[in-house]
């Protein structure tokens, strides 16, 4: 999955601060209306694109050259979508530059015993 550096600054935190870090994904209009409407419901985990379309908006010059992952085709049909993305933290650990750090590896998230049912925002 390609993930992109934006130009979107996060709220710094002591010594950690930086750029969000984007995943995107390519989808035509209807699936990602659709995928909006399921990941809005979940804000405690993904939730919501954080932007669709023009990548250039958020600071991203090339779809072809990611910062991190693999680079995919866009069909013509096909709308990228954004979400903020996990490698984000590990940009602010590297701008911290502590002696130390462990985190998580791609694919290997947060494990927990809540159920998606939990997790839904059913406000």
């Amino acid at each position: 999955m390609p993930m992109y550096r934006t130009h979107i600054d996060c709220s710094p935190a002591g010594p950690f601060e930086g750029k969000m870090v984007v995943s995107m994904r390519p989808m035509p209009a209807a699936a990602a209306i659709e995928a909006i409407q399921i990941c809005s419901r979940y804000p405690s985990v993904h939730g919501a694109p954080i932007h669709l379309g023009n990548p250039g908006l958020i600071g991203i010059g090339d779809l072809g050259q990611p910062d991190f992952g693999d680079p995919v085709s866009l069909r013509e049909d096909d709308i990228p979508l954004f979400w903020a993305c996990g490698v984000t933290p590990q940009v602010a650990l590297e701008a911290a530059r502590l002696p130390l750090a462990i985190t998580h590896e791609p694919g290997h998230m947060l494990v927990t015993d809540l159920k998606n049912a939990e997790l839904v925002n059913n406000s």
